[in-house]
């Protein structure tokens, strides 16, 4: 019984590749024919719009009798003698349009009526209102501009294979709306964040991507092959210390939207190549930032999603209202009654990890135990915007330190959702202490931590030239979009995330 089934499902599969061979092979048939009667869609260059789908329906009262004209793809058809009606999709949406013969004429209709779901066309005509209350256009004329050589998925269910949407992410535009507006949602962020900064007086600037050091953060970086220098060179990680040269240079306030590249692996919150934005100031610290960080944020909610209140999951994340500040240490004696400042040592850290089932490295001290403590304990608590401040100084090798607790540093990290959304510091500028977080760094990396920066001279020479009192930051703008377009996955607000190629 079971093999009978294998094999009727086999021969039902069989078919219905054959069914879409012949189809797709009418449709090129179709674009011969138009090519060789000299309609041949593509020798067209531009087509003149003067309306989209909505702007009509939102202006129907003053347009309703003008001639408009729009142009997108037809996303369904319904052909019924000498009068036919379409549906036609372009950026803001879609509308429908009557197409008759005797407005259109008998061979332009005649054309009309071999067009398939997915071809695009321009149609000019009169703006109208059918007898159900449909805001449409009555044709004068319809012109075929992009012949579609393939077969959309079908309308009803949408496309929903998550791998073929990543892949095809043009074929996911064009069959779920929502998606269309998330990347809407998401290019209107961007926006409101430069509008912001810009508003700030801080200067956007554009960095290297391929650099001889990759520092700044904790990542361990893609390398290539320079020919024309005959260098390895390595993709950056982080945009710290190209930013940092420009506030020793006089530019007191500077941030980059860039992209960063990391060889970590994938999941819902991670991808190799995403989007960084850090900014540095001049002449402020790390509650400079924190400031500036919930008024941004609390700034491009309003603006973009017209609420300081979004969803997320099944959650409401209140951006309104004063974001907690607490400090590492406090937020774990919070969750695990533990104290780190009551522990005196590396010895005693490690002990007490081992009774809680905390797994450490041998080379880990007592402050990189505090910080798995928090990874472990603690973040998956930290719904509503959080400040965790005040980390130990074995995790910051770029952040200067508490002038009365100098085991820590004057450093938080934004929390929302368990997702760390931002981390900044009051920027180490004491080129001395910088140099021996290095070797600290430079040893980790000996030990075996591929994640471990090394000593960029360029930037130490930059740092004793001198750099004033500095508060950065930097933002994962994915996961910002993530939460005011309430996705669950970082590759539903990248266009084009990685994949692993079909040809491994």
């Amino acid at each position: 019984m079971v093999i009978k089934m294998a094999e009727q499902q086999n021969q039902e599969k069989g078919q219905q590749v054959q069914d879409i061979n012949q189809l797709l092979k009418v449709r090129r048939e179709k674009l011969a024919t138009l090519q060789e009667n000299g309609k041949d869609p593509f020798q067209i260059t531009k087509y003149d719009v003067t309306h989209h789908s909505q702007e009509i329906k939102d202006n129907f009262d003053d347009l309703e009798g003008k001639s408009v004209s729009i142009a997108g793809r037809v996303m369904s058809k319904r052909v019924m003698g000498k009068a036919s009606f379409c549906n036609v999709q372009d950026l803001e949406g879609n509308i429908q349009s009557y197409v008759a013969r005797d407005s259109i004429g008998e061979e332009p209709y005649a054309d009309f009526k071999k067009y398939d779901v997915g071809d695009i066309v321009g149609i000019v005509g009169e703006v109208f209102k059918t007898k159900t209350g449909e805001i449409s256009i009555h044709a004068s004329k319809v012109t075929l501009l992009s012949k579609s050589l393939q077969i959309l998925p079908e309308k009803y269910h949408g496309l929903v294979n998550t791998d073929i949407r990543y892949r095809q992410r043009y074929t996911d535009l064009i069959m779920n709306e929502e998606v269309k507006k998330t990347f809407v949602m998401r290019s209107k962020i961007i926006s409101s964040i430069r509008r912001y900064l810009d508003g700030l007086g801080f200067l956007e600037v554009e960095t290297p991507m391929l650099v001889s050091n990759a520092g700044g953060a904790a990542a361990r970086p893609f390398e290539t092959h320079y020919n024309a220098l005959d260098e390895d060179v390595k993709l950056r990680i982080s945009l710290e210390l190209y930013l940092k040269r420009l506030i020793v240079g006089g530019l007191e306030r500077v941030y980059e939207i860039g992209r960063v590249f990391r060889n970590e692996g994938l999941d819902t919150r991670h991808n190799p190549e995403f989007t960084l934005m850090e900014l540095y100031q001049a002449y402020t610290d790390y509650n400079g930032m924190m400031d500036l960080t919930e008024n941004m944020f609390r700034h491009v909610a309003q603006e973009v999603c017209g609420t300081t209140v979004v969803p997320y999951g099944d959650v409401e994340i209140d951006l309104g209202s004063p974001f907690k500040r607490i400090t590492m240490i406090d937020a774990v004696k919070e969750y695990t009654g533990i104290d780190f400042d009551q522990i005196a040592d590396t010895a005693e850290a490690k002990k007490i990890a081992d009774e809680k089932g905390v797994h450490y490295e041998e080379r880990h001290t007592k402050g990189d135990i505090l910080n798995l403590f928090f990874e472990e304990f603690v973040e998956e608590h930290l719904i509503q915007p959080t400040f965790v401040m005040d980390h130990p100084v074995e995790i910051s090798p770029l952040t200067k330190r508490k002038p009365d607790k100098p085991d820590y540093v004057e450093r938080f990290e934004l929390f929302i959702t368990a997702r760390e959304m931002c981390n900044a510091y009051s920027e180490l500028n004491d080129p001395i202490d910088q140099r021996e977080r290095f070797k600290a760094q430079e040893a980790a990396l000996a030990a075996g931590d591929e994640e471990a920066n090394t000593t960029d001279e360029d930037f130490m020479n930059a740092l004793e030239i001198g750099m004033p009192p500095t508060g950065g930051i930097g933002y994962g703008i994915d996961r910002l979009v993530m939460l005011l377009t309430n996705s669950p996955a970082i590759r539903d607000v990248l266009l084009f995330p990685t994949m692993k190629s079909l040809d491994k």
